[in-house]
């Protein structure tokens, strides 16, 4: 079991390194990540982006680019396209986010004809390490999928099984988040949460087992589980991945993590035909490092399916 980012990165560094295409790749905290995953050697790099840019940055920070090959292609939406392309033709494992938005990204992924589609919903899934904490925590869907019924809760579970196995999760102990313990057909996460929950019990969710509704505390507080008498749950304190119940939870969550708690985060887009390293443009270049490794070690697991 991997249960901290520094046993991810040791991890990463057993296995060959990734080729990894970063479209709009002219930003100081995407290279400090190229250069730091670089220097472990967890991954080789082909940058697409504003090459006089990617130059001027690499020189100001003393950067080689001697062994990188650089794209030119200043217009983001382009770069994202040739970026993808690159992962989808073969000539690339990995897809990372540079200096563009998500949605721009996201296009280039979804794109007919060279995208990563595979049929999938498509989810985003943060990995966070917490003080504390004797395990890293997977939380989904913070970043894309705004209000998913119950059958996309299900698929964006699903999409969580590689990322679960290389972090030594198995089966995952899933919380479905909700504001309270208690089904409450005026709160529909609720309903949802204890769907999952049975669908679970009965063997429709593989490799997961699911309890809801929970709320925060009691999903990752032995001891607020055991105030409210949900001892007998195999969850309840103990959760491996928080699936929230929408964007707004997910992405508040995520970043209070952060901000408030000075956790270690990696992120990833999963359910596309290759692992797609997408953090925040604002988050740290170690932030984009750490998700780097991580999807390296999801993209060797996937390879040998």
């Amino acid at each position: 079991m991997l249960k901290n980012f520094n046993q991810v990165m040791n991890a990463a560094q057993e296995i060959p390194p990734a080729r990894v295409a970063v479209a709009a790749a002219h930003d100081d905290a995407v290279l400090e990540a190229v250069r730091g995953a670089m220097e472990l050697e967890i991954a080789t790099f082909i940058l697409v982006g504003d090459a006089a840019k990617i130059n001027s940055l690499a020189s100001e920070m003393g950067m080689n680019l001697s062994k990188i090959r650089v794209i030119d292609e200043p217009d983001t939406r382009k770069a994202a396209l040739k970026a993808v392309s690159l992962v989808s033709s073969g000539h690339a494992d990995i897809l990372m986010k540079g200096l563009l938005s998500t949605a721009e990204l996201l296009r280039a992924v979804l794109d007919k004809e060279v995208g990563l589609r595979t049929g999938r919903l498509l989810s985003h899934s943060f990995v966070i390490e917490a003080k504390g904490y004797d395990r890293l925590v997977v939380m989904t869907d913070c970043a894309m999928n705004i209000r998913p019924d119950l059958a996309q809760k299900v698929e964006i579970l699903r999409n969580c099984n590689s990322l679960m196995h290389v972090l030594g999760k198995k089966p995952a102990r899933v919380a479905a988040l909700a504001a309270v313990e208690v089904v409450n057909p005026d709160m529909p996460a609720t309903l949802d949460a204890a769907a999952l929950a049975k669908m679970s019990e009965r063997g429709q969710i593989k490799n997961f087992i699911v309890d809801g509704p929970l709320a925060l505390d009691i999903a990752m507080a032995v001891e607020a589980a055991a105030h409210k008498g949900l001892t007998n749950s195999e969850v309840a304190g103990k959760a491996d991945l928080l699936l929230v119940p929408n964007i707004e939870v997910g992405n508040a969550l995520a970043k209070a993590a952060v901000y408030f708690g000075g956790c270690r985060i990696a992120g990833l887009v999963l359910g596309a035909a290759k692992p797609v390293v997408l953090t925040s443009r604002s988050d740290t270049f170690e932030a984009k490092m750490l998700s780097i490794a991580l999807a390296n070690l999801v993209g060797n697991y996937e390879k040998d399916l």
